[in-house]
This record gives structure tokens, C-alpha cells and sequence, in this order.
């Protein structure tokens, strides 16, 4: 099954990185958080990746094609390094295809851009490229297949930031207030499964959540699969610190590849 990964947005809220590389590229440890969701795919099988580019296209082209396996993993050094033996490999069997989709293209219009690479695909997967999680994909994607009446459905998850919900009367008044947790609100993780009929929703232009989706809810064509498990957003530099101060105790509930990535075993990471 392919994946879609959109990594052209600017990432104006990680200003500190994105001036000099694209939000993708920021290191989570010492790769980057897009390597890591591709990771996380390629851990259930999927390995066939479509990248759609925009603002600084040749940065991540360029990690890719210079990708050294040496420098990532485990090896034996020969005969004065005539001879290097790798002891495992991180991405030698995935597929990537580089498309550039514009730099100020919507998510919508990044994936339309990509539409005739899909093409034989009656399901695929895609991805906002800035969430890590413990996510059991294949329950989701089994699921997914039974629900022949459903378009597509997204990761939906609910918020445990200390955050506090609040609703107003007209007049200003609050009604109500409770922690998001209690709120009954969920938020898009940007974890998507799509049939191929999705294109059928979209108009050239269209913002994915914004128009498509809505034509869906309107058809009862949209669904969501609650994860209760891990998902955090790579949004701020204080969400980075978070993800990195996780990864360097070796507490990475995202690193499924890895069996101690989660020494806890609970998926629970606060921010």
C-alpha cells in the first residue's frame, strides 16, 4: 500500500529550524522526524513512499540521496575499510518517489498533484509528516477495508495538553468550562487512509479538510479510527524538546521497530 507524505509546508512555528531546513528534517535523536514516520510505516510493510515536496525540495532530496547506511548503523570495518560489512539497514528496500508539488500548495493540492502515481491503487495511505505514534496500523487499515461505504477516515485523538475548553453564552457569559480531556473534543492526527475516489471530492485548490472533507460528511463517507494509545505533533520547539527528551531516555513509544523504545509499555507521553 502506498504512502503519501506531504513535506512541503514552511513550518513557521519551528522558525529556530525552518529558516535553514524544511519542518520535515528536524532531528528527533539524530534523524529526521520524517524519516521516523517513514519508519513507522515501513515497520508494517508499507515501503513504497510518495514525498510531496515544496519549500526546500533539494534539502530532503538530498539527505536521501546521500544517504549513508554506515553512519545509522551497526557495521564491520575491513581490510582498512576496502571491505564494510553493514549488520542491519535502514532503508534499502523502500521505494521513494520525489515530486515537487509546488511551495505554496494547500495539502489538497499536493495530493491532487500526485494523483497519477496512485494510479492501479484503490487504497493508499498519507500522512501530515509532523506526528509520531504508537498506532497499530493494521488494525486500522482491516477495518478500514470492511467499510466499503466510507471514502476515507483519519486518526482521531483526543488531547491531553492542560488545556481548558470553554464555552460562551452570547453575552460573554461562560457555560461551561472542563479540561480538554473531558471535553469530548478530538483533533485530525493527520493519519489518513483514502480510497482512490477521494479525487472524486476534490477540486483543484480545495484544502483536503476544508472542502473535500466536507462533501464526504455530507455523503456519510468520512470516517475516524479513536487511537488511545501515543500521538504527539512536532508543532513548536518546546514539542521538539519534549520528543527529544523522550528519544535521548531511550522512552520513544513511536520507535515500534524497536522493542525497547517504550520501556514503560504505557504510550503515555505528556506534553
Amino acid at each position: 500500500m502506498k504512502v503519501v507524505l506531504f513535506c512541503g509546508g514552511l513550518g513557521m512555528r519551528l522558525r529556530e529550524y525552518s529558516d535553514k531546513i524544511p519542518k520535515p528534517m528536524v532531528p528527533i535523536g539524530y534523524r529526521p522526524i520524517l524519516w521516523n514516520v517513514m519508519k513507522f510505516y515501513a515497520s508494517y510493510g508499507h515501503k513504497d513512499f510518495i514525498l510531496c515536496l515544496g519549500h526546500q525540495a533539494d534539502v530532503i532530496k538530498n539527505y536521501f540521496v546521500n544517504y549513508d547506511e554506515k553512519i545509522s548503523n551497526d557495521f564491520v570495518y575491513k581490510k582498512g575499510g576496502k571491505e564494510i560489512e553493514l549488520l542491519n539497514s535502514d532503508i534499502d528496500d523502500w521505494k521513494i518517489t520525489f515530486v515537487d508539488t509546488g511551495i505554496n500548495s494547500n495539502i489538497g493540492m499536493r495530493l491532487m498533484s500526485v494523483k497519477e502515481h496512485l494510479e492501479g491503487d484503490e487504497i493508499f495511505l498519507a500522512n501530515y509528516s509532523d506526528g509520531l505514534s504508537d498506532l497499530h496500523l493494521p488494525s486500522m487499515i482491516d477495518w478500514f477495508e470492511q467499510q466499503n461505504d466510507i471514502t476515507a477516515s483519519f486518526v482521531a485523538y483526543q488531547p491531553t495538553q492542560s488545556f481548558h475548553v470553554v464555552r460562551r453564552k452570547d453575552n460573554g457569559h461562560v457555560q461551561n468550562i472542563s479540561h480538554i480531556g473531558d471535553s469530548g473534543l478530538y483533533i485530525n492526527t493527520g493519519y489518513f487512509i483514502l480510497r482512490k475516489d477521494i479525487f472524486d471530492y476534490m477540486e483543484w485548490g480545495d484544502e483536503l479538510v476544508n472542502q473535500p472533507f466536507q462533501r464526504l460528511i455530507s455523503k456519510d463517507r468520512l470516517s475516524s479510527w479513536e487511537h488511545k494509545g501515543f500521538w504527539a505533533s512536532m508543532d513548536t520547539y518546546k514539542d521538539k524538546q519534549t520528543l527529544d527528551e523522550a528519544y535521548a531516555k531511550g522512552k520513544a513509544p513511536w520507535e515500534i521497530w524497536n522493542k525497547n523504545g517504550n520501556k514503560n509499555g504505557n504510550g503515555n507521553l505528556q506534553l
